[in-house]
């Protein structure tokens, strides 16, 4: 089968390594990245640009497309494609406004009695209206920009002072267009983890539920990130948890969205609050892939990814493509520039992946998240820093604590200028 893999970060590297395990498969990728290249062609098509990936697809016999980001879903690329007869696994620009708009998500949680934390949103001419609500709103409490900023568009204040000068931040334009309006969210309790949702529309499988780590300090310190790592399965998501879960928030989301004219194809990404008495509260919902997670979960995946997201796209998902959803368990350590979230360098040259994977036995896999290859004055080419988060260094393990020191001895391995990480990745879990 020929696949056309959309994206260039963690998750489609990690993406790409899964879906090459099918035989008789054939990936293409754009924009891709040095790490997705070792399984993929390089596809020079626009992702902005949705004609000339409808040409491509056409041209190249691709017989599924498979979205990695939220930008090109939000854009309505999987409508684009559709509507071409092109099997996409990625849902429909109405679909993923449960990302795209948290503002959305919110009220379509209250409309179909998904559990989730109290709330209220604001639009930019209603500032003052919204400085006086946080004002007078007991703490913590949370500020998010409504809609799409990378993972960063979150605060979390313990001081009133800090949540006018988040909601200010966002308002002022920090998160541009994403911050035309704000959601104002009461604190919940607990600990949070990440639930995938492979769906066809209406039916779906779950893979192993993760835990991500969002602040970049340990301890869980400092500033929100797209994630500094990951590890699965996460034993606070219980199996009694999981049916809750699975009944009271996925099913009912596929149902609300399918009755409101918008089926859900793609993978429905639930981030949850578990409460200290087990009940599951959803955090956030995202319309694809999460990353880091998808590293961790991916790497304890036993089956036929490629049959799974085919079928989904094709609206009957097939459950028998999983043969063990958590097969062992899993870690990922994101690896940082200096700086990040800030402002970061790039062109730092990288050294040690190979003998980092090859020192684990195959057991460590390191995935390019802000990679790329630049031109020595010789002539030869070299592996350099490209983003803020640059690999993320992945390890299976028969249990979390074997994962865990894997993972950290490749890291000690792995070397460019200001790399950054967190040490407690996974501690969570063991605790």
């Amino acid at each position: 089968m020929n696949i056309l893999l959309i994206g260039s970060g963690g998750r489609e590297h990690a993406l790409a390594k899964k879906l090459s395990e099918t035989p008789e498969t054939k990936i293409f990728a754009a924009p891709g990245n040095p790490g997705i290249f070792q399984y993929a062609f390089h596809s020079a098509v626009q992702i902005t640009h949705p004609d000339e990936i409808v040409e491509f697809c056409k041209a190249s016999d691709i017989k599924l497309v498979v979205i990695g980001p939220e930008a090109p879903l939000a854009a309505g690329l999987a409508d684009d494609l559709r509507a071409h007869g092109i099997a996409t696994f990625g849902p429909s620009r109405a679909a993923a406004r449960l990302e795209s708009s948290k503002a959305f998500a919110k009220d379509f949680m209250l409309r179909h009695g998904i559990p989730t934390a109290q709330y209220r949103v604001f639009n930019e001419h209603q500032h003052q209206e919204a400085r006086n609500y946080v004002a007078s709103h007991p703490l913590p409490i949370v500020i998010k920009a409504d809609g799409l900023a990378a993972g960063k568009g979150v605060s979390i204040a313990e001081t009133h002072r800090y949540a006018l000068e988040a909601l200010d931040a966002v308002f002022d334009g920090k998160f541009g267009l994403a911050g035309k309006s704000v959601v104002i969210e009461e604190f919940m309790q607990g600990e949070e983890a990440s639930v995938f949702a492979v769906c066809d529309g209406e039916r779906f499988v779950t893979l192993a539920a993760a835990q991500d780590h969002k602040r970049i300090g340990d301890g869980d310190t400092g500033e929100n990130t797209g994630g500094m790592g990951a590890y699965c399965p996460a034993p606070i998501v219980t199996p009694a948890i999981l049916r809750e879960v699975e009944e009271h928030i996925i099913e009912a989301t596929l149902r609300g969205m399918k009755s409101e004219g918008h089926p859900f194809i793609g993978c429905l990404y639930v981030g949850l609050m578990i409460e200290p008495s087990g009940k599951a509260r959803v955090v956030e919902f995202n319309a694809r892939f999460g990353d880091p997670e998808t590293q961790a979960v991916l790497a304890v995946f036993d089956g036929d990814f490629v049959q799974l997201l085919h079928s989904a796209a094709m609206g009957n998902v097939d459950t028998g493509a999983v043969r063990n959803a958590t097969n062992g368990t899993a870690c990922c350590v994101v690896l940082a520039a200096g700086g990040y979230p800030g402002e970061v360098r790039k062109g730092d040259e990288i050294t040690g992946i190979d003998d980092a994977e090859t020192a684990s036995n195959d057991e460590v896999s390191i995935f390019h998240a802000g990679t790329a290859l630049h031109q020595k004055p010789d002539g030869t080419t070299h592996l350099c820093t490209n983003g803020g988060r640059v690999l993320g260094v992945t390890s299976r393990g028969t249990n979390l604590q074997e994962a865990i020191k894997k993972c950290y001895e490749a890291i000690k391995l792995v070397h460019f200028r200001g790399k950054t990480y967190r040490t407690d990745i996974g501690a969570k879990g063991v605790r």
